[in-house]
Order: structure tokens, then sequence, then C-alpha cells
């Protein structure tokens, strides 16, 4: 297909997959349909035959291209070298927040992220149980539900700041100045367990940051991108910007610029 549907094809690829894989098993799954892929770490029948589903369609929209997807790199490792290589790479999380799903909670996403030569170029993120899908291309913005959206500049004092802070992770020092900051911010949430929907919320102005730890590729590239192109900030604690390639720890995005400056000096400042 032509590349100029690419975000309409790539979402619609995502609605077949929620329509025909993950929805249709949302609280309808055995005890053998959920297993431990790693210590703490869960995978559910959902996520591996909407990964296959997924990627196998990508493949043929881009023929030459590779999938990184959540997991295929569970089983293989070696996959992730793609990230910062040439060509065309995707990135795809087939159920984000598999801890909520598998509990038969929401909220749960199905994400996409399109890597051309090691840089971040296009992304998607579906919440199939609210209907909304967010889509970006560089050069083209961030669209929620095909509106294109531009994240307000500007920002208000920390007291009337709403955003979440992913504390599970932190090492004890940065908890420890999180948790000391907390009675500066207007509003701090614990996190819904599913990335996608804390980046549909900074979109959506539901909340104006979130601050996490693990930063897992297919976790925050989509949800990154769509950010940056809606005019919002999405770097490390030091300030350096933020690449699925990456191993680092550490992501704090915002709505803004100056949001970002005083949600890290609120949270995370010495």
């Amino acid at each position: 297909m032509a590349d100029d549907t690419l975000l309409d094809d790539v979402g619609t690829l995502l609605q077949k997959a929620a329509d025909e894989v993950v929805v249709p098993l949302f609280r309808k799954l055995d005890a053998a349909d959920v297993a431990e892929k790693a210590p703490g770490e869960i995978v559910t029948v959902a996520d591996r035959r909407a990964e296959e589903l997924i990627s196998a369609r990508l493949r043929e929209l881009r023929p030459d291209s590779v999938v990184v997807g959540e997991e295929a790199v569970a089983d293989d490792r070696d996959l992730l070298r793609h990230l910062d290589g040439g060509g065309d790479v995707w990135l795809v999380d087939p159920v984000d927040g598999t801890s909520n799903f598998a509990a038969g909670r929401r909220p749960f996403a199905l994400m996409a992220a399109l890597l051309t030569d090691g840089e971040p170029t296009a992304a998607w993120v579906l919440d199939p149980l609210a209907g909304l899908l967010a889509t970006a291309r560089a050069g083209d913005g961030t669209y929620l539900d095909g509106q294109p959206v531009r994240l307000p500049e500007g920002a208000p004092p920390p007291q009337e700041l709403r955003g979440v802070a992913m504390t599970r992770f932190l090492p004890p020092a940065a908890r420890e100045r999180v948790s000391a900051g907390r009675s500066r911010i207007g509003e701090l949430l614990p996190g819904q367990h599913c990335a996608g929907r804390e980046y549909l919320d900074i979109l959506t102005g539901r909340q104006q940051f979130a601050l996490f730890w693990r930063t897992l590729p297919w976790d925050h590239a989509p949800g990154a991108l769509l950010v940056r192109l809606a005019g919002g900030v999405a770097r490390r604690f030091d300030g350096s910007e933020y690449h699925p390639a990456d191993e680092g720890h550490g992501l704090l995005v915002a709505a803004n610029e100056q949001v970002w400056t005083e949600v890290r000096d609120t949270l995370l400042g010495d």
C-alpha cells in the first residue's frame, strides 16, 4: 500500500487485532492461557496471537522491514540490535498492560512504532475499550481519532499539575525525592499499569506528565513520538532525549518544556 496511507493502514491493523484476538479474550482467559515468561512478567495467549497477526501484516506493508515484538524479544533478545540499525524496523507491543488484561481490568492498549534508519518516524496507540486511536508521523504531527492534536504551551504552578509517577522500580534515592515532592504537586497518581494509556492521557489533557523508571522500547517508543510530535517532551531525568535503542533508565514525559522543567525540579531535584 502507498506510504501516504501508512497511518490508516497500521491503525486498521491494530483495530483488526483488537477485534479478532484481544478483546474477545478479555475476561475469558483460562489458567492455561496465562504463563510467566520471566520472574514477575506474564504473557497471555492474546499477546502471542495478536503479535503474530500484527507482525505478519506489517511485513506485508514493508516487505524488507524487521519486526521487533515484545514477545519475540522474550524468546530472542538479539532482535534488539535492529533498533539502531538501518532500514525499516517495527516495534510492537501487542497488549500493553498485560497484567491488567490478565486480571480482567482495564486499561490495556495495542501499540506500534516505525523506526527508519534508527529514528522513530511513526507511531500508533490504540485503547480498544475506550475506542481511542492516536497516530503520529514525522513531518505530519499527531492525531487522535483522525483529528490533529497540539498540546498547550505554558504551565500552571506545580500545585495545579496532574500526572503519574511510577515509583515501584525507582532507586531508593529517587523514590525518596519523589515522595518528598509529592505535596508540592497538585495530584500525583500511582499509574495505571499501562504506559500506552498514560501517553493517551497526556494527549487528551487528563494529565500533564508521566514519570517512569523502566523504559522498554515497545512500551515507550510509540507514546514518546506521539507526545513529541504534538509539542511535548520525552527526556531522561538528566535532560537527554529518549531513544528506544538506549537501554538506560528513567523517563519524564510532559506536555511541554515548561511542565517538564517544573516536574523535574519538583520531583527529582536535589
